[in-house]
């Protein structure tokens, strides 16, 4: 164990200060992420190289470097993609739009969205079908919410603060539902929830809690982090919802944290006075840059490593029969 020698102000005495790090569990790859990767590195196999995935397959920045070395091409649009190639639909979903754009070029179409997500478009469906208007909790610009979106445009509005509650131009009475992106938090959703309940006296709440699982549990364990540790850092990329929500959760709760997309971006100037750090990371970060970030902090005398433990997940999503099944020498590739 290492210390770090610090002088009380009324005497010489040195006084060992412990450095350690507090690492959050559970941390990293969800269900549906586990599944998106795997279903590109098996149509890979399947089909050869190139496959195509339209977006990122999920968002963060190694993943996809990884699965371009191995062939996949990222393409943003399906129009992009050769006529008849293959095409993996993102763990964020699509709108039918997009499926039907797909259709037309006669794409291979994979289907990688995350079965959470399916039931948010389900319930969206479903919703609007009954004549309602669908008001749906997210940001504006994130690939799941243009995808739910789409299900229905003409019939949903998007609202990301209870402030954008009281500029909706509708009629109290209006009957209205309501629902999440996945990768919100419950506490950012609360407020907004609650607003939309008092302004609207015919609203449908969904029939189960739409924001993930391995979201909210990933949240779960930055609030029990800041109550250990002086700074928390997030390992996981910059357009990942469900990473910077993290971070947000930890400095709602006053404490500094950093969103560190590997280990590369580390501030050794955040570390300064700092002696206990907690670290977690988004559902779609690799244990790698975890594992990389902590050998670089024992590196900077923090060799002391505890993990807190807030729940335990067993959740699994099995690949589509597609894939699953596919023989590599009879399919029909591009």
């Amino acid at each position: 164990m290492e210390f770090k020698l610090t002088v009380e102000p009324d005497g010489p005495e040195a006084v060992p200060v412990r450095k350690r790090v507090v690492l959050a569990e559970p941390r990293g790859f969800c269900a549906g992420v586990v599944r998106a990767v795997a279903m590109v590195e098996r149509a890979l196999e399947v089909y050869g190289a190139p496959v195509y995935v339209r977006k990122q397959i999920v968002h963060n920045h190694h993943v996809i470097e990884t699965l371009e070395r191995k062939g996949a091409r990222f393409v943003e649009s399906e129009q992009e993609v050769p006529e008849g190639a293959v095409c993996l639909f993102s763990a964020h979903g699509v709108s039918p739009e997009v499926r039907e754009g797909s259709a037309a070029r006669r794409l291979e179409v994979i289907d990688a969205t995350c079965p959470l997500v399916s039931r948010v478009h389900q319930h969206a469906r479903r919703v609007t079908r009954d004549g309602r208007v669908l008001l749906l909790i997210g940001h504006e610009e994130h690939e799941e919410t243009e995808g739910t979106r789409g299900e229905a445009p003409e019939a949903t509005i998007v609202v990301e603060s209870a402030d954008d509650v009281d500029r909706l131009e509708l009629d109290p009475d209006t009957p209205v539902a309501y629902l999440t992106q996945t990768t919100l938090s419950m506490d950012e959703t609360a407020g907004v929830v609650e607003r939309l309940k008092s302004r609207f006296t015919d609203i449908v709440s969904p029939a189960t809690n739409t924001i993930c699982y391995a979201s909210q549990n990933r949240q779960n364990g930055i609030k029990s982090l800041i109550g250990r540790c002086d700074l928390v850092l997030v390992v996981g990329s910059r357009n990942s919802s469900n990473s910077l929500r993290m971070v947000d959760v930890a400095r709602d709760g006053g404490v500094a944290a950093h969103l560190t997309p590997d280990v590369s971006h580390l501030d050794e100037s955040w570390l300064s006075g700092v002696t206990s750090i907690g670290v977690s990371s988004g559902a779609s970060a690799p244990e790698i840059l975890v594992g990389q970030l902590v050998d670089r902090l024992a590196e900077l005398g923090y060799t002391d490593v505890e993990i807190d433990v807030t729940s335990v997940e067993d959740v699994t999503f099995s690949m589509p029969t597609q894939l699953a099944t596919a023989d590599a020498a009879t399919a029909g590739g591009p």
